[in-house]
């Protein structure tokens, strides 16, 4: 996890497009000038950043979905609830199920586990926009690739052959 670049997910851990779900690994770094400010003292990953961290995995549970046709863009939060404080050197767990799709849009619930507890959980609205019509197709398939989502799509598809 890199706070300070918002590249939230370590690895694709499973991915089950059956049943539309994605697990997804990060630790939380010891250090970030993101706990500088949040709080001195006392640092602990913002709200905000495990909000992003599901909408991440979510993202990456469209992209397997589509097989990269279209990328997912984060619209809307609803029901986010922090349950706990995630401090530095935490492990998480980031699970993303897809409830809907269609009309241009996708429906994610996702939570995040830490030490066998929930720390976080949220529904979001993701916007997708088929890569031809945004500049970022490369940069998110070599995102894609480091985390581990080729790899996992690959072992799918071996798995339905």
């Amino acid at each position: 996890m890199q706070l300070e670049y918002f590249q939230m997910i370590d690895r694709i851990e499973a991915l089950n497009l059956d049943a539309d779900t994605l697990v997804a690994r990060a630790t939380v770094p010891d250090a970030s000038p993101v706990f500088e400010g949040h709080f001195p003292g006392m640092p602990l990953v913002p709200g905000v950043l495990l909000i992003e961290t599901m909408a991440q995995a979510g993202g990456f549970l469209i992209l397997a979905k589509t097989d990269f046709a279209a990328m997912p863009f984060l619209m809307s939060v609803d029901s986010a609830k922090m349950r706990d404080f995630v401090k530095p050197g935490a492990d998480l767990e980031i699970t993303a199920t897809l409830e809907h799709e269609g009309s241009g849009y996708a429906v994610i619930k996702a939570k995040i586990m830490s030490g066998g507890k929930k720390v976080a959980d949220c529904q979001l609205k993701l916007k997708t926009l088929p890569f031809d019509q945004v500049p970022l197709a490369d940069i998110v398939q070599n995102r894609a690739a480091e985390v581990g989502l080729l790899a996992a799509m690959a072992d799918v598809a071996g798995e339905r052959q």
